[in-house]
């Protein structure tokens, strides 16, 4: 997956079909690792429950320093022990508050309420929690739903790469922000990755940010791409100094970008219903810039509420059955996930018997 392998758009069936979606969520968002939490809003002795493709996951960073994702659910009675809606929580230990089990944050059963009293002999070690992939990446917690999913660092191949040493940095969260667009995933995914648009649809905010087209350059990994563009600031001596904007697009609905100056984004679009889902966007940074968050995260809102209006008039069309164009030089990045997307759903795309 070097170089683009086709010329064509995906077709629009596959942003409109139910049986797809499910498709999807098998074979594709299963495979890959995603980011759920920053890893500083979760210290050492503290728990946080999220949701990851509507599995309750549950995040625990033990006193040794490790951080472990669980299923959220007790293995008695399936019972949830934390809530998405209390946010991080100091904790010692996991209670089901159903029946007192009690775990560890390693995942270890410690206790059963009256153990002596199971109508067969009980051993505790035969009951832990159900672990789940979980790694701190680019001041990130990433969770692998799948039991095959592929490597976090093959992933992530470009951004460790290109830019190895601010994705080192221990970051704090800055901002964050959450919307729901009336759009499929795809739409938005592939917006994000087309520099087709910038100049014509954010003359005043993203183009400004990522300068003219001229200077726009693609490169592509196995799993990821990546837009650089110059970077131009005014040093204290009043000279401009020149670096690179990364903007990287990974699958199998992520964006992240990076700063010169040490700011870090994730972009991620969520699956909700059919013709919608979330995006959520971190901006993490330096300590000494977290005053400067909100403003940063307003900067990039505006952008982002620009593509709004684009992507959920792009799902009106595609909901009319509308046949795409062709593609542009300056959308090679989505023409590369789009390959990568069609490679993992395998047979039933390369078949063109993609159920509808």
């Amino acid at each position: 997956m070097e170089s683009t392998a086709t010329a064509a758009f995906l077709p629009t069936e596959l942003y409109r079909s139910e049986a797809v979606a499910a498709l999807e969520r098998e074979h594709y968002a299963s495979r890959f690792w995603h980011p759920v939490a920053a890893a500083a809003d979760l210290p050492p002795g503290h728990v946080r429950a999220v949701e990851l493709l509507g599995m309750p996951v549950l995040l625990c960073h033990s006193g040794s320093g490790v951080v472990r994702a669980f299923r959220n659910r007790c293995p008695h009675r399936a019972v949830a022990f934390r809530e998405p809606s209390e946010g991080t929580v100091a904790c010692r230990r996991l209670v089901c508050p159903y029946h007192g089990w009690t775990y560890d944050l390693d995942g270890a059963l410690l206790a059963a309420a009256r153990e002596a009293e199971f109508v067969e002999p009980f051993d505790r070690g035969a009951w832990p929690l159900e672990g789940l992939g979980c790694q701190v990446r680019a001041s990130l917690i990433w969770v692998a739903p799948g039991a095959d999913p592929i490597p976090l660092d093959e992933q992530l191949d470009l951004p460790l790469r290109e830019a190895a040493a601010a994705l080192a940095q221990p970051l704090v969260p800055l901002a964050f922000h959450g919307q729901n667009l009336a759009c499929n995933w795809k739409i938005a995914h592939d917006n994000t990755l087309d520099d087709y648009h910038v100049a014509i649809a954010h003359p005043t905010t993203l183009h400004r940010m990522q300068g003219p087209v001229r200077g726009y350059s693609h490169r592509f990994g196995t799993w990821a791409n990546v837009l650089s563009t110059p970077w131009l600031e005014t040093a204290a001596d009043s000279a401009r100094v020149d670096a690179e904007f990364l903007t990287f697009g990974l699958p199998p609905w992520n964006h992240l970008l990076v700063w010169p100056d040490g700011r870090l984004a994730m972009i991620q679009f969520l699956p909700k219903e059919l013709n919608s889902c979330t995006m959520q966007v971190w901006l993490l940074g330096p300590e000494a810039r977290r005053v400067e968050g909100e403003a940063l995260m307003a900067e990039m809102v505006r952008f982002l509420n620009e593509d709004r209006a684009l992507v959920e008039s792009a799902q009106q069309g595609y909901g009319e059955g509308f046949r795409t164009g062709p593609p542009h030089r300056l959308e090679a990045r989505i023409l590369h996930q789009q390959a990568i997307y069609a490679a993992l759903l395998g047979p039933w795309y390369a078949s063109g018997r993609m159920p509808r």
